[in-house]
């Protein structure tokens, strides 16, 4: 939309929030229309104002297009969100996430890493998720915001 402010959208302090791989690949990247957007989410979490949450899906997806390109100063950038951000916590699939991913993927007709991301999110507490695939808005059990219907 043009003319929204940049602050809609952000998640209030303290408020934890779950990351759908889009919105680290528009941050890396600059992206024109959502990097600056995103730059100032990834500052709320790096400062500290908001935790953050992502299956480690999200670096199997990010790594792959660095790796073929052989970027490898990419990819030292993308191993480096894991200890520049301290409240970002990266978390792996288990048995019981990939049961509710599932659920969630045959519930909503998700993909199985949108399903993936979403099941992280609940299962570990998070109010807010942010990705950029409107099929997320049919989700029911966290709120989820369309990053292209914030900026």
């Amino acid at each position: 939309m043009v003319g929204t402010p940049l602050s809609q959208g952000f998640p209030t302090q303290r408020q934890r929030i779950g990351l759908d791989t889009n919105v680290f690949i528009y941050f890396l990247e600059g992206h024109p229309r959502y990097g600056v957007w995103c730059a100032t989410l990834f500052d709320l979490i790096e400062r500290g104002q908001n935790p953050a949450v992502t299956s480690t899906v999200t670096l199997l997806e990010l790594l792959v297009q660095p790796y073929r390109d052989q970027k490898e100063e990419l990819t030292q950038k993308i191993f480096a969100l894991s200890t520049t951000y301290p409240t970002l916590e990266w978390v792996s699939l288990t048995m019981n996430l990939a049961d509710r991913a599932a659920e969630l993927r045959a519930r909503y007709r998700l993909s199985t890493p949108d399903a993936i991301q979403l099941a992280t999110a609940i299962g570990h507490k998070a109010v807010r998720f942010y990705g950029n695939d409107r099929g997320l808005r049919r989700v029911k059990e966290i709120e989820c915001l369309i990053v292209d219907d914030l900026v």
